[in-house]
């Protein structure tokens, strides 16, 4: 159980990287929003399944999730899990579409798109510092959508790691957007589930034997 040897030294480790991999994600952000980006990782934890299910509001609130599988030298599941009322202020301003709405099922193509673009960037901005610091291979599927609760999102992800650990490194992400309130900034989570071999090569690669 590899996080018995995981110390606040490692998570400040895993916060220095987030905030590398948020900075670059900003500025691609900015770019596609054509106005400033700012983008923090507040914190970085490793928590239980049942406090991450928490963590997103509990098993059954509805939420923007993007799934992908990390390939490499390091494999596993990450998601990025986002309330869906945020997800859907923030993609409306994108593509400028008052009526986009997850939940009612009024959808566009171009703002489905844009969501999995959101997740690509964070996805692989975060997984791009990492690899850097690691010196690991370490590179992103193409991320898949899905809106539906929590619980539903995330189960299938812990199928495998939960044979080897009964916790999740959890990444805390802000985004905020010039000219729009605090209150209106997005607050996501990353959850990074490295498969039961990967731990160690993470870890190892963060200094714990």
């Amino acid at each position: 159980m590899y996080e018995k040897n995981i110390t606040s030294m490692h998570l400040d480790v895993l916060k220095e990287i987030g905030n590398i991999g948020a900075a670059h994600a900003a500025t691609s952000l900015s770019t596609l929003l054509n106005k400033k980006i700012d983008m923090k990782v507040p914190k970085v934890e490793m928590v239980s399944f049942d406090d991450m299910m928490e963590l997103a509001g509990g098993p059954d609130s509805v939420v923007a999730g993007i799934y992908l599988r990390i390939e490499g030298d390091v494999t596993g599941s990450m998601f990025f899990v986002l309330p869906v009322e945020q997800a859907n202020r923030f993609i409306r301003r994108l593509v400028q579409d008052d009526h986009f709405d997850f939940q009612t099922g009024a959808v566009s193509e171009i703002g489905a798109s844009a969501m999995q673009e959101l997740g690509n960037i964070l996805s692989g901005s975060y997984l791009s510092a990492l690899s850097d610091f690691t010196q690991l291979n370490i590179f992103p599927t193409v991320p898949a959508l899905s809106i539906d609760m929590v619980g539903a999102i995330i189960s299938f992800g812990l199928i495998e790691v939960s044979h080897v650990s009964d916790y999740v490194i959890v990444i805390n992400t802000a985004i905020n957007e010039e000219d729009v309130p605090n209150e209106e900034s997005v607050r996501g989570h990353f959850f990074l589930l490295p498969d039961p071999e990967s731990f160690e090569a993470i870890f190892k690669a963060l200094g714990v034997n």
